[in-house]
């Protein structure tokens, strides 16, 4: 049976790289371990780690799923970009905002910040309102290139109802220069073209890292012997392909959170709840509806650049087991500064100088790890303050992520989940369930296929049922071409949004359906 294929889940993050072996719904072993430089070095010893534990061979292995936050780090920290052209089809209309816009300086200055303009373009009806000019696609292409650039972001005037302006744009690209690695607006944002387009610049700018990312972990896979098809964790908190991922490493920035969402709900067997994951550097506090993280219905940013590419409703605060804690004439705090992954050199329980989050907590009696010793002279009154600082931003960010006065249980996952030691103002109760410490890995292996869609649709010329029923058709297509097993895929999320500012009967439809892995049936 499909249920008792042996899956392994890894989350990558910024602090620990987390591991699980499951067989249907039982977690077989877990490994928590520090993120180290290379991804493949680290992926390659928790995997070892979980297979003595299991006592099991690569072999038995099934399938495969991560989860990385290395992208959006790595634009977050504007290092291992690549310079991107931002070609606009638009003109005449179009060009009020030009590309680029409102980006901060140095996000502008790491990904280079060339754009064109470019004739051509349709209406919200989808209608034409210029011609493609592919004369000045090409000329922009080839100037671009004599730039050294070979990463480039191509946008279009309602594209997702006209995604063939895009296509045939990055056709005349591609043959201009055959080494481009080439983004479609319409492949990672909604409607909005300003917001769209900074999603297609930004997915543009990781290419180059991502392709070098997976292939460094499609390596590790093979030199551990594993041969089980590998899929990534997207930010919705279902899987894409390998390849996929390198095409659109956008869809994966929140992959972690997102991860751990989802794992609460396994674990602690609710679909409706607040999460907080609480890890080295920072906790992330999330609401869980209906099994899947709620996701955020209007803009986000990503260092700083506004987009609107689907994104779970997180908020994330400088708490973690990592945190440092001073004592100033203002009183204690703690966080957001974090020693992170130098916490087992630098925090006082492990020998270090620097008393952090983790101290408090061994100092509380919540954990034993380290040396105790370490810490008996700290004060209690710091330590009482420093606990107070700790719950006060938790029970803050969560009466900011709640949508209702009402009291929601809260799910404790995340190692650092041993900081909160004291009931939670607006929480009904507070779970930690089994593997908590591991729930972004659970996360990961449990994850479905999903298939979306989001475009404009004419109920007035087509009719609400039958424009409704063929996104459905679309969407499970979608999941179905992804991986997700045929006849076995259901629509979980199913919007409407009418366009009352046109004067057409536009409507906006956003369908998910979700659906398990093929590879595992």
């Amino acid at each position: 049976m499909g249920s008792e294929r042996i899956r392994l889940g890894i989350d990558v993050g910024g602090t620990n790289t987390d591991a699980v072996l499951m067989r249907g719904k039982t977690v077989l072993a877990t490994t928590k371990s520090f993120t180290t430089g290379d991804v493949r070095d680290g992926v390659i010893a928790a995997v070892r780690d979980l297979l003595a534990v299991y006592d099991g061979a690569p072999s038995d292995i099934e399938a495969v799923m991560i989860g990385t936050t290395q992208f959006v780090n790595a634009f977050v920290q504007r290092r291992d970009l690549s310079p991107v052209a931002a070609i606009r089809v638009g003109l005449p209309a179009g060009d009020g905002v030009p590309p680029f816009s409102g980006w901060p300086d140095d996000a502008l200055a790491a990904v280079d910040g060339q754009y064109y303009l470019a004739g051509g373009g349709a209406f919200f009806s989808g209608q034409d309102y210029a011609p493609l000019d592919e004369d000045a696609v090409a000329a922009a292409a080839s100037d671009a290139a004599a730039k050294g650039i070979s990463a480039f972001a191509i946008s279009a005037t309602f594209a997702p109802i006209r995604p063939d302006l895009e296509i045939r744009a990055a056709a005349v690209v591609r043959a201009a220069v055959p080494d481009a690695r080439i983004t479609l607006s319409a492949e990672v944002g909604g409607i909005g073209i300003i917001d769209r387009e900074n999603a297609a610049i930004v997915n543009a700018s990781l290419a180059a890292l991502a392709t070098r990312v997976v292939g460094s972990l499609r390596r590790a896979f093979a030199d551990l012997g594993i041969t089980a098809p590998l899929f990534i964790s997207q930010n919705d908190g279902t899987l894409i392909s390998t390849g996929m991922a390198e095409r659109l490493p956008i869809l994966t920035c929140s992959a972690g959170p997102t991860n751990s969402i989802r794992g609460a709900a396994f674990l602690s067997g609710l679909d409706d709840a607040i999460v907080a994951d609480i890890g080295g550097t920072t906790s992330d506090i999330g609401f869980l509806r209906g099994g899947f993280p709620r996701e955020t219905t209007s803009p986000n940013t990503i260092g700083g650049v506004r987009t609107n590419f689907r994104m779970p409703d997180v908020l994330s605060i400088g708490v973690g087991g990592g945190s440092v804690v001073l004592d100033t004439p203002g009183g204690v705090t703690v966080g957001p500064r974090s020693v992170g992954y130098r916490l087992p050199r630098e925090g006082r329980v492990f020998g270090g100088e620097t008393l952090t989050a983790t101290d408090i907590a061994v100092c509380a009696g919540r954990t034993g790890i380290g040396d105790a010793s370490r810490v008996a002279g700290v004060p209690a009154a710091l330590v009482e303050s420093a606990l107070d600082s700790i719950h006060q931003q938790i029970e803050d960010a969560i009466d900011q992520i709640k949508v209702s006065s009402a009291p929601q249980p809260l799910i404790l996952v995340g190692g650092g989940n041993i900081l909160v030691s004291r009931p939670i103002r607006g929480a009904s109760q507070v779970l930690r369930p089994p593997h908590a410490e591991v729930a972004n890995a659970v996360g990961a292996a449990i994850a479905l296929v999903s298939g979306r869609v989001d475009k404009l649709y004419d109920f007035a010329a087509l009719g609400r049922a039958a424009a409704l029923e063929q996104a459905r058709k679309d969407a499970i297509a979608q999941a179905v071409a992804g991986g997700a097993e045929a006849g076995k895929v259901e629509v979980v999320d199913l919007l409407e949004l009418p366009m009352t500012h046109m004067k057409s009967g536009s409507v906006q439809v956003k369908v998910r359906a979700v659906g398990p892995l093929a590879a595992l049936a």
